[in-house]
């Protein structure tokens, strides 16, 4: 129990970025009043095309850096000043607008290491990130979506427009290889989490790279979804929690999740009817059904108070997650005895 709680994080956008950023206090800590120190692994989606991301894909032929930059932000031990640094998007200048540095120094440093992982891995060490990202994979992978109407949309900034719902989605090339270092993060872990973040574009990309969800079901660690607080237009319209489940269940090949964390927090009216605008609304929490899959479900009020706009409170999320761990831990080291 004297060493760090391992945590591996597998998702992308800004909900990864909010639990990693609760969870970095917990990381090689020197305070002992913050226990248990965590070990923070995460693994990220690479299938972003829009944006700065998608023109550097196409301009450079590399991975995209957006979610990774995001989620080198949230480790950042110099949040404040990193975040301006690397979140900084240039207003002006042919060929410069609308890029963020952070994502320009992830690019040259790939040409300089000649690999993404690489470039990923040199900057965590430059900027003292507490803790490692791995991109899921190194392939450069494009997401495709078939909708209900078996109409086949390709890339994630037009699955993310479409309005209508998601049948399934996959990678192409289908079959791509997942970086060692993340399959042997995923082995050592004491808690895996999924999630929060959108399903089909964030989520649910990972577990489409041949070896994640064998490594994940094979891993002891525990296995948590903390799930979404609103629905997404078109991608999630009218999901419940467990239909959430159902979706990662489908594209993973089976059960693969123990634990669902879902958020008892109420949303004011004005915002509900803001959403309501954009045909988004709460996730219902079908405990019942949940349940009924098999699953432990955890509630508790997750959403941040007084935002103009829902989101996770990166503190509220992190502590469940590090309980969840501390908890696997002591099971795993009770069934040694």
């Amino acid at each position: 129990m004297n060493e760090p709680l391992r945590v591996v994080s597998i998702g992308g956008g800004h909900g990864l970025a909010a639990l990693l950023e609760g969870l970095k206090k917990y990381a090689h800590t020197r305070d002992e009043a913050v226990w248990p120190r965590i070990d923070i692994t995460a693994i990220v989606a690479v299938t972003d095309d829009g944006g700065s991301s998608g023109r550097l894909r196409r301009e450079f032929d590399v991975l995209p850096p957006g979610d990774i930059r995001n989620c080198m932000v949230a480790l950042s031990e110099d949040g404040a000043l990193l975040s301006e640094l690397f979140q900084y998007r240039f207003k002006a200048g042919r060929g410069l607008k609308g890029h963020s540095f952070g994502n320009l120094f992830l690019t040259a440093l790939t040409h300089i290491t000649g690999d993404f992982p690489d470039a990923v891995r040199s900057s965590a060490e430059v900027l003292k990130i507490a803790g490692r990202i791995f991109p899921a994979t190194a392939a450069n992978v494009v997401l495709e979506a078939v909708l209900d109407d078996a109409t086949v949309v390709r890339g994630e900034s037009r699955i993310s427009k479409s309005r209508r719902l998601i049948r399934r989605v996959r990678l192409h090339p289908g079959r791509v290889r997942p970086l060692r270092e993340g399959l042997e993060a995923i082995a050592r872990a004491d808690l895996i989490t999924l999630g929060p973040g959108s399903l089909f574009t964030s989520v649910i990309p990972n577990l489409l790279v041949s070896g994640i969800p064998k490594a994940i079901r094979q891993s002891q660690a525990q296995k948590a979804y903390f799930m979404n607080l609103m629905t997404q237009p078109g991608e999630t319209t009218n999901f419940s929690a467990s239909d959430h489940v159902a979706a990662v269940n489908r594209h993973a090949g089976g059960r693969l999740v123990d634990t669902v964390v879902v958020s008892t927090s109420r949303i004011s009216s004005a915002l509900e009817r803001r959403y309501a605008e954009q045909n988004a609304s709460p996730i219902v929490n079908d405990v019942a059904e949940l349940e009924c899959m098999g699953l432990s479900v955890i509630g508790a009020e997750l959403a941040q108070k007084g935002q103009r706009v829902v989101r996770h409170n990166p503190d509220a999320i992190a502590r469940i997650a590090v309980d969840l761990a501390r908890l696997a831990r002591e099971r795993r080291l009770t069934n040694l005895v």
